[in-house]
């Protein structure tokens, strides 16, 4: 199992990495771009970086997700070179196709999406569509080959091109809303380019379609699934938005990107775990591995979500003008969202191992109503009136949702002994040290900030007063963090790549 572990950790780094810098960036130039964007502009900003997202997963037909599991069923290869290029092939072609054709409709999108007619930046959107889709499956074919150092230096370059562009288009172009989309998607347009160049042994634009036939029948039925899965994201910006305010919108975009802190971890995993869990040929040895990176996700990520509730505060002080401070409000619960989407990813890696994807879209249709419901009750004053609060609720509670419901179209398929007693000792401590931190500490003041950092120490108290840590699994972390250690500093050197791991993975179970 430590083998397995191993992996994980090694590409999950490799992918974090990239994130951490992106995110980090993104996080810390949040000071500049709030004095220039304002919060209706900032709003409308992420709202159509959320739909570009949104309409990617569609036009991509489930052919990503597809190429992933194909190219580990097959271990020839030129049949893998084939696949590579009819997958790139196909979302180049679809994105191209739809790009034209929304760039001809431009001004009817604005006022359906916004309420008013800007083309100027629905056309940014539109750049944005095309470079976004064909970046995440040029990035695929990284990931699959589990090519760490590759990706880490595409997505620097395309963060550094990024936060250039960004800059001199909002602070010193002035271009708001249009600037920040233009940053950021015309920097993945290079990028895209580039990787096609470094990868052009697999880049084709002839689409074999017996291939894509197979790749549609595995892929398309995930994509109303997927699909609905990040509508949960554009619903509520777009609740915000056009039902409340733009004003409103943009706090809540500002709290998403300020709880990246926890999607960081989310994404290392969501990009690591897929090739991973897929190349364990056994069911039994992947049903316990199953079980226990659930529990160590959750320990992970659960820590961090209980300092972004009892931080978050001083958190958006710090990296936001002050007109952005009620972005505290939605910041600990959409924390805890991206953990539950990081669970939520456990359970769509078992419907493909056990080839039942179909099962997916229930869940998920369940999950989109009941934010949808959750919004309409919560956030309104002819509601409860939680505001901002209330939509990262209604959120938690759709993915909460879908994990109950794909859990119990699961198990009966491929069974997941989880470690319910451990999660549950989790979830017991992590909401015990938040909500009485939250309920019993100041929520101002330097005195304040030094008080909840004291109170997380109970943390790992308490972590070690019922032992959740074995002895043996302490051993075995000893054993990876020194292993770890040895791996990075070949890393560094330059002598080596997640390749590296050739050893047996089953040799620790």
């Amino acid at each position: 199992m430590l083998g397995y572990l191993k992996r994980l950790i090694a590409t999950g780094a490799a992918y974090q990495a990239a994130e951490i810098l992106a995110k980090a960036i993104a996080v810390f130039t949040l000071p500049l771009y709030t004095r220039h964007v304002s919060t209706a502009g900032y709003g409308t900003y992420n709202s159509l970086l959320t739909s570009v997202i949104l309409f990617s997963i569609v036009l991509r037909l489930g052919v990503g997700e597809a190429f992933v599991r194909f190219y580990f069923n097959d271990e020839d290869a030129q049949r893998r070179a084939r696949i590579a290029k009819t997958a790139t092939a196909t979302v180049a072609w679809t994105t191209t196709l739809a790009s034209l054709v929304a760039l001809a409709l431009a001004g009817q999108l604005s006022k359906l999406l916004l309420g008013y007619e800007d083309e100027a930046l629905i056309d940014c959107a539109i750049l944005g569509l095309w470079a976004f889709t064909n970046l995440e499956m040029a990035y695929a074919q990284l990931r699959v080959d589990e090519r760490a150092r590759a990706y880490m230096y595409a997505s620097a370059t395309n963060v550094t091109m990024t936060v250039a562009f960004t800059i001199a288009l909002v602070v010193f172009a002035g271009q708001g809303p249009r600037g920040l989309l233009l940053g950021n998607f015309g920097a993945s347009a290079l990028t895209v380019l580039g990787l096609w160049w470094l990868l052009r042994a697999r880049f084709s634009l002839r689409v074999r379609f017996g291939d894509l036939r197979a790749m549609l029948r595995f892929g398309l039925p995930t994509v109303p699934a997927d699909a609905s899965v990040y509508a949960l994201q554009v619903a509520d910006r777009f609740y915000l938005l056009r039902g409340v305010s733009a004003g409103v919108a943009g706090e809540y975009a500002i709290a998403v990107q300020l709880a990246t802190v926890v999607f960081v971890f989310v994404r290392g995993f969501q990009y690591a775990w897929p090739p991973l869990a897929y190349s364990i040929d056994s069911d039994e040895d992947a049903s316990r591995l199953y079980a226990y990176v659930t529990t160590y996700f959750v320990l992970a990520t659960g820590v961090v979500v209980v300092a972004v509730a009892l931080l978050g505060r001083w958190l958006v002080r710090l990296l936001a003008a002050p007109e952005y401070y009620g972005a505290y409000r939605a910041l600990p619960w959409l924390a805890l969202g991206w953990t539950l989407y990081g669970l939520y990813q456990v359970m769509i890696v078992i419907t493909g191992r056990a080839r039942v994807t179909q099962r997916n879209l229930p869940a998920a249709a369940a999950g989109l109503a009941v934010n949808v419901a959750l919004l309409f009750i919560l956030v309104p004053a002819a509601g409860l009136g939680l505001g901002l609060a209330g939509a990262g609720i209604a959120l938690c509670g759709a993915y909460a949702t879908m994990i109950l419901i794909m859990y119990l179209l699961t198990r009966n398929v491929f069974a997941v002994r989880f470690q319910w007693s451990r999660l549950g000792k989790l979830a017991a401590i992590f909401a015990a040290v938040a909500v009485s931190g939250e309920l019993l500490l100041p929520t101002s003041g330097f005195a304040g900030l030094l008080l909840r950092i004291a109170w997380l120490a109970f943390l790992p108290a308490l972590l070690w007063a019922i032992r959740f840590v074995s002895s043996d699994e302490r051993a075995r972390a000893r054993t990876l963090i020194a292993d770890g250690r040895r791996r990075a500093a070949s890393f560094r050197a330059g002598h080596g790549d997640v390749e590296a791991y050739a050893e047996d993975p089953l040799r620790d179970i």
